[in-house]
């Protein structure tokens, strides 16, 4: 068995490069039996990731402040704190905070990740 403690972690700045704006996480290692990583994310408020996708999926389990999740399809979802959000494997999705507020959530993802271009339009 393996405890992650937040507490015994550090909050790092995450690479700009996939993100629109200032990200930061609490690195919680990997969930080897499900070939995982588990990130505690804080996006301040309108910073979103890039468009993504996991080979083996993504579930993200919001942890205090409010955000917003959108599929390829257009749709898009207001997300509040103890809301849990699933992506399927290779859905193409992003994610971030809502403009008028920061959110946190716990970001478990699953194989690889294959990062794309920034979100436009939205």
């Amino acid at each position: 068995m393996r405890i992650a403690r937040t507490s015994e972690t550090a909050l790092e700045p995450m690479a700009t490069d996939t993100f629109s704006g200032t990200v930061r996480r609490r690195d919680l290692g990997r969930i080897e039996a499900l070939e995982g990583t588990a990130l505690a994310v804080s996006f301040e408020a309108g910073v979103r990731t890039h468009w993504h996708r996991h080979s083996n999926g993504q579930v993200l389990f919001v942890i205090e402040g409010a955000g917003r999740v959108g599929t390829r399809d257009g749709q898009v979802a207001a997300i509040h704190a103890g809301d849990l959000v699933e992506a399927p494997p290779d859905e193409e999705h992003w994610h971030g905070a809502a403009e008028d507020g920061s959110v946190t959530h716990l970001s478990l993802a699953f194989g690889e990740t294959l990062w794309l271009e920034p979100v436009s339009g939205e």
